[in-house]
């Protein structure tokens, strides 16, 4: 019983001792709101590769290039003429394409360099394009497997909806410079979330315009 009240106390000495040294530490870790100005940004993704898709069982997802949102965006605008391309090979060859698009905007709202040719499916559905619509049902009654993901805004309708497909069971190509955002952060984010994130990123393939094959 002494031998264990003795150690009792050499215990309560040395926490004591410990809290007079710590004194002028934190009682808490700092939070990310405290270290945000000295975050650095993470490495870039690997190098880009070429990716050769099957038009039988890939569709490409045009995400919300309507005229209320694109139109605001600059760099939406700017990314325009690199989509169209996209758009192109992806009819010339038999792809299925989807356009959407949020609540309330009608297909008629898409910019005209990317317009639909009116027999293509739409869906209307905010940041997540799966949620709320018949996407889903549309790309597996097609027998789609794979889904090529550009649009607008970075944060919102690519990240999600691409994250949702990838959690769903679909491989999901994602080209960097057919996604856009108000500003280079968002798009930075976007892509890294895709390709960091817990589960999705084995179904993500980064990769750019020019090297989608059709």
């Amino acid at each position: 019983m002494q031998r264990e009240k003795w150690l009792l106390a050499l215990a309560l000495a040395a926490v004591i001792g410990l809290g007079a040294s710590w004194g002028a530490l934190p009682l808490h870790a700092a939070s990310i709101l405290d270290e945000w100005a000295g975050v650095k940004a993470p490495p870039a993704p690997p190098p880009v590769k070429e990716v050769t898709v099957d038009p039988k069982t890939t569709a490409l997802l045009m995400l919300d290039f309507v005229n209320p949102i694109c139109g605001h965006y600059p760099r939406c605008v700017a990314s325009v003429p690199q989509v169209k391309k996209l758009l192109e090979g992806a009819r010339k060859s038999g792809t299925m394409v989807v356009y959407t698009s949020i609540p309330k905007v009608p297909i008629t709202e898409v910019v005209p360099d990317l317009a639909a040719t009116g027999s293509e499916p739409f869906v209307q559905s905010f940041i997540d394009k799966f949620l709320n619509s018949d996407l889903e049902k549309i790309l597996k009654d097609k027998g789609i497997k794979t889904v090529i993901a550009v649009g607008t805004s970075a944060v919102g309708a690519v990240m999600n909806t691409a994250s949702h497909a990838a959690q769903i069971g679909f491989e999901v190509i994602v080209p960097a410079d057919g996604l856009s955002a108000p500003n280079t952060y968002f798009e930075q984010y976007a892509v890294w979330q895709l390709t960091n994130a817990p589960v999705i990123p084995p179904h993500i393939t980064l990769t750019t315009i020019d090297m989608v094959k059709f």
